[in-house]
């Protein structure tokens, strides 16, 4: 079928053979498996499918995590399977079934330049709640802060066209991270990707995951929470530099010319931190600094001024001074943290579109 299926497995019971059996059963001629650094005693299921033809088995002498056994897969297929229309990434603990599988294979036929996502869909009850809370509050994370409206991101079922194997390989990440950072760069790279729903299925409350529900979590959102730490750390200096000049320094003008000094010498200096941690840090730009400053500032005045009328109209319609005034530039600059954010992730720091 020109698609090569990618197993990847640490310490597998005998559901890595009942996955291979059912890959080959629904005529799969090409399956490469990963034992990534297994212990001994685990090893029987990997030694039994290396004598099917249909196998290839590559090892990692030690534990490696999921994200460098697929780089692995990756990296091998793209050497030595020049002729195959893409792989499909398959999880060993036979949670996949195959009619899902299926699915996603003929769906990367029929788009043979898109990813193919097998989308679980996590409202039935039965699905055990850290999963079904996880899988939500990710969604969301990634709709609002990265701008990718996804199903499932931590499906381990994905149909992957041969082109985008070698900048796959590129991609950070070891752990269960480097599945989130894939479709961060697919994002960048403009690589268009599909959902397919498949069923969603947890044998005994999913016990035989290796996921680490602290370590791995904290690796997967700390690459997201690095799209909203640079603003919110810039907020912060923003409301304190506002706080002390509008406060100390310039008690001596009138309340317009007062919040208008606080205001503009408050976001110069915690514009340019912002500007410059985003360009390198959070979306690490490929354009001159010259055009990403450009637009950068034309949005930073935009929403200095916006922040500035706001505040003002708060000041005279409700008649609050003093300390007030400083609560009230943190409710109006909450709501426009949204909007600046969302212009700095898709027009700012939008990355030039490369698949190399």
């Amino acid at each position: 079928m020109k698609v090569t299926a990618i197993v990847p497995s640490l310490n597998p019971d005998e559901d890595l053979i009942k996955v291979v059996d059912g890959l080959i059963a629904a005529g799969f001629e090409d399956i490469v498996l990963v034992d990534d650094g297994s212990a001994p005693e685990f090893r029987q299921p990997f030694e039994k499918l290396a004598s099917y033809s249909q196998c290839e088995v590559l090892t990692h002498e030690v534990n490696k995590g999921k994200g460098r056994a697929l780089k692995t897969a990756f990296a091998h297929i793209k050497e030595t399977r020049k002729d195959i229309l893409g792989v499909i990434t398959v999880d060993g603990d036979n949670q996949h079934t195959i009619e899902g599988i299926m699915a996603c294979v003929k769906k990367l036929k029929e788009n043979p330049h898109s990813v193919i996502l097998g989308a679980r869909v996590f409202k039935d009850k039965n699905i055990p709640f850290r999963s079904r809370f996880g899988n939500n509050l990710t969604r969301a994370v990634f709709r609002f802060c990265c701008g990718i409206k996804i199903m499932d991101t931590q499906t381990g079922l994905r149909a992957i066209p041969f082109e985008y194997l070698d900048m796959f390989t590129k991609i950070n990440g070891e752990r269960y991270e480097y599945e989130t950072n894939m479709l961060l760069e697919m994002k960048n790279a403009e690589i268009e990707f599909i959902d397919v729903p498949i069923p969603t299925i947890y044998i005994e409350d999913n016990k035989s995951s290796h996921f680490n529900v602290i370590r791995d979590s904290f690796k997967i959102y700390a690459i997201i929470l690095k799209y909203v730490f640079s603003s919110l750390s810039a907020a912060v200096i923003d409301i304190v530099l506002f706080a002390l000049f509008n406060l100390l320094v310039f008690k001596m003008f009138d309340d317009a010319t007062r919040l208008l000094l606080a205001t503009a010498l408050a976001r110069a200096i915690s514009s340019f931190y912002n500007f410059m941690f985003n360009r390198k840090a959070v979306f690490k730009s490929d354009e001159s600094i010259a055009k990403t400053a450009v637009k950068y500032y034309i949005l930073c005045i935009g929403i200095m001024l916006s922040s500035y009328g706001l505040v003002f109209l708060f000041t005279k319609v409700l008649g609050i001074e003093g300390g007030l005034q400083v609560v009230a530039k943190f409710i109006v600059d909450c709501a426009l943290f949204i909007f600046s954010f969302q212009l700095q992730r898709a027009w700012v720091f939008k990355k030039k579109k490369s698949i190399a």
